[in-house]
């Protein structure tokens, strides 16, 4: 009678085991025990009282900073992930290129995206825009007297959080980077050739075939938008007048600061539907937009086929 289970099933569990567990204990049960918490009233120090739809009724119909941190956090994203894609694709055209300091000044990029978010830069980014910052400190040396505080002002908070945002453009740098090496240089050969100048071969060749790592890249910077939340606390701590108080900054507070984890949950929730809805908008309009190499070859060769007939 054979075994149910082989020496090689054995083998194989083994070796994922400690990665079912790790996924189990970190991400399936949290994610379960958060969507039922959703439904409570909680606090952490007694059992949770079950409350049905009421933290998402008063979330959308009492809580005026919830609609304050949505709003906050939609015009952070709005505005940050354009610019932190402009930029990445921007220094990776540079940096396309040979020569022996590429592999140092790429290595240079990058390590805004390691160190940015944490603790003590931003904690640096703090102290260079506040009053007697460095950023006032150069304005001042080249003429133009300014003696604000660019985290406290509350019509310039913001930006100085997007501006660190767009500051981490390694990541999505590197994979622009990756893209445009994969893009045939006989592309290019036979656009100069045609008489194609700089601004047409990026249009028609550099942007078609890059349109799948941009889509890649824009979902991700997406995602990492709305979850943005060390920046804003550290910097601003949400202020002034809730001027940077974000989503997750939000969410915190309220499960961790006022111990309301059951409307913590519900809030977490939304934020997935939220995420979840617009990454869905994204791929259902990709099609307009994202063109593949395969793609493009199979639409050249139906043009032709309709030319010989």
């Amino acid at each position: 009678m054979r075994a149910f289970v082989s020496k090689k099933d054995i083998a194989g569990y083994l070796f994922i085991g400690p990665w079912l567990l790790c996924f189990l204990a970190f991400t399936a049960i949290p994610f379960v025990a958060s969507f039922v918490l959703s439904f409570t009233e909680y606090n952490m120090l007694s059992q949770p009282e079950f409350v049905g739809f009421q933290n998402y009724i008063r979330m959308f119909t009492q809580d005026t900073l919830f609609t304050a941190a949505l709003g906050v956090t939609f015009k952070f994203v709005f505005i940050a992930i354009p610019l932190r894609l402009l930029f990445a694709l921007a220094v990776a055209m540079i940096l396309n290129r040979d020569s022996r300091a590429i592999p140092l000044y790429r290595v240079v990029y990058y390590l805004p995206s390691i160190l940015g978010g944490s603790v003590a830069v931003s904690v640096m980014w703090k102290y260079c825009f506040s009053q007697t910052g460095v950023l006032n400190t150069f304005l001042t040396s080249i003429g133009i007297p300014c003696d604000i505080s660019w985290v406290s002002n509350k019509n310039t908070a913001l930006w100085s959080i997007i501006l660190l945002f767009v500051w981490q453009f390694g990541s999505p740098m590197l994979i622009f980077l990756s893209g445009l090496k994969q893009i045939p240089q006989s592309y290019y050969e036979a656009a100069v050739v045609d008489g194609a100048g700089p601004v047409k071969k990026f249009i028609r060749i550099t942007l078609p075939l890059l349109s799948p790592i941009i889509f890649f890249n824009l979902v991700m910077q997406l995602i990492g938008g709305f979850m943005v939340f060390s920046q804003a606390m550290i910097i601003t701590d949400g202020g002034p007048m809730n001027r940077t108080l974000v989503y997750a900054l939000y969410l915190y507070r309220q499960s961790f600061t006022y111990y309301k984890m059951g409307y913590g949950c519900a809030m977490a929730w939304v934020l997935l539907v939220i995420v979840g809805f617009l990454t869905l908008l994204i791929f259902k309009f990709s099609d307009t937009w994202v063109f593949y190499e395969n793609e493009l070859y199979e639409g050249k060769k139906k043009k032709r086929g309709r030319k010989t007939k």
